[in-house]
């Protein structure tokens, strides 16, 4: 009986570490997307022409880090019932089923984002760079001494990763993560190269958000693949390629929308940042309500394993 009570307040303690630093991890994100996004934000606010709902912008260096699939958020969002007080008591996600994929790779856009804010003034730093003809884009394109990186950001929290020469499966489940990751690479150097007149390379980086851990059976010999925490350092760190002549000029063509995509629309929505940020705070926020039911729950049942046990113990 003794070890049976043991037991059970081992496994409660252990359930509320695992709950604390999921909490702790919640708390960092919220603050760091309020302060640091929505400062940003706040200062294009500032600068849009009165009576605009939309921020007409020139060219692609105010494009925020992860607005296409914000969009697509917001698009499935439109079509979702508003959550009654009962979801809300239960803590029911406010998240449309079709859009959590999307907003997973948001939130992973946004984080690498701002990773990526930590690079000196020679960098140039492209988010959601539209490409081809219709909705594709690359993820983040950064230019500096070093050459031209497109990255991939994949968001995998709590997923164990194995990579591969060839391929790389999250949890077990095979992805076209490197594929992808490739061919992005090479149509930016396609494109560049073109714009430019000049040989361009640009070399695919695959940036993975929050995994639990990697194990590299052989790692590939043309994609750099990393936890996004490294990615700002993995940068300043690689050896100068191009004279600064030609990273002007590479910065330059690479600025210009039209060297992606011959029709995008550059328009940038505040309000869409602002909705998604607020979409952010009640989903963690309904996490916390179930989090705070499972843990009473949790408490409960122990409780009552323990008077049990307890009575057990004063029958014998």
């Amino acid at each position: 009986a003794a070890q049976g009570i043991r037991w059970v307040a081992t496994r409660f303690v252990a359930r509320l570490g695992a709950a604390s630093n999921t909490v702790r991890e919640i708390l960092s994100t919220s603050a760091s997307g309020e302060c640091t996004l929505g400062r940003r934000m706040t200062d294009h606010v500032r600068t849009m022409p009165h009576g605009s709902p939309f921020e007409e912008v020139s060219d692609l260096s105010d494009r925020p880090a992860g607005y296409s699939v914000i969009g697509e958020v917001l698009r499935v969002q439109d079509s979702m019932e508003p959550q009654n007080i009962l979801h809300q008591i239960f803590g029911f996600r406010p998240v449309h089923p079709h859009a959590k994929s999307w907003f997973s790779g948001a939130i992973g856009e946004r984080k690498v984002g701002d990773l990526l804010l930590q690079l000196g003034p020679e960098w140039a730093v492209l988010h959601s760079v539209p490409v081809g003809k219709g909705d594709s884009d690359i993820d983040h394109v950064v230019i500096g001494p070093a050459g031209v990186f497109t990255i991939n950001t994949k968001r995998h929290p709590g997923k164990n990763i194995w990579v591969g020469e060839r391929m790389i499966m999250v949890a077990g489940q095979k992805t076209d993560h490197l594929r992808n990751s490739r061919h992005e690479a090479k149509r930016a150097a396609k494109l560049l190269t073109q714009a430019t007149g000049i040989p361009v390379d640009a070399h695919p980086v695959l940036a993975i958000v929050e995994p639990a851990s990697f194990t590299f059976r052989q790692r590939p010999a043309d994609v750099s693949i990393m936890d996004a925490r490294r990615l700002p350092r993995w940068l300043k760190r690689r050896r100068a390629v191009l004279d600064p002549d030609t990273l002007a000029r590479v910065i330059h063509a690479a600025l210009e929308s039209r060297t992606w995509h011959a029709t995008a629309d550059l328009s940038i929505d505040p309000a869409s940042i602002e909705r998604f940020v607020e979409l952010q705070r009640k989903d963690n926020r309904a996490y916390l309500v179930r989090l705070a039911w499972s843990l009473g729950i949790s408490i409960a049942a122990g409780g009552a394993a323990i008077l049990l046990l307890t009575s057990l113990t004063t029958g014998l």
